[in-house]
């Protein structure tokens, strides 16, 4: 069975096996793989369609290589963490987060409701800008503008706060 002439059982049979013995993991392996078909679908390169199975080959190893290198972030991380003592947290302090996060929550509820959308798609979820302009249907410069008025006003209240 061909999807955008890659052969799926080629995908399967030979590809997965051998992204399961680099990760140790079935499951991280059928994500990456999954991640390839994904990242295959999604682009745009004219070199896709005249090699495709050595270009998601190519597009596994990247994603393998960022496999690693957020488990060896994250094992670094958390060998300091185990070697760190228990951290306590006053109850002042613990009011002073909770009055922040307050703060901030109320400054994005207060943004016009596109702005808040623009902020909350590119903040917190992630989407690159383009992509938020796109589904939105708005321009990329009245993204930027909508970000722009986001940041400024949280600035605004961090002053205030800080004073």
């Amino acid at each position: 069975m061909l999807w955008h002439g890659i052969n799926l059982h080629w995908a399967y049979s030979t590809l997965l096996p051998g992204i399961r013995r680099k990760t140790q993991c079935q499951h991280h392996a059928k994500d990456i793989l999954h991640d390839g078909f994904l990242r295959f679908a999604l682009t745009t390169s004219p070199n896709r369609g005249q090699e495709p199975h050595a270009y998601l080959r190519t597009i596994v190893q990247n994603l393998l290589l960022e496999h690693y290198r957020k488990e060896r972030y994250f094992a670094e991380y958390q060998q300091q963490a185990d070697f760190e003592e228990p951290v306590t947290i006053s109850v002042e302090h613990l009011a002073d987060i909770k009055q922040r996060l307050e703060l901030v929550t109320q400054i994005i509820q207060d943004l016009p409701p596109k702005c808040r959308q623009v902020f909350v798609m590119y903040r917190i979820e992630g989407h690159a800008q383009k992509e938020i302009a796109t589904q939105l249907n708005i321009s990329l410069n009245m993204v930027e503008r909508h970000l722009i008025r986001a940041l400024l006003d949280l600035r605004a209240a961090r002053e205030q706060f800080l004073k």
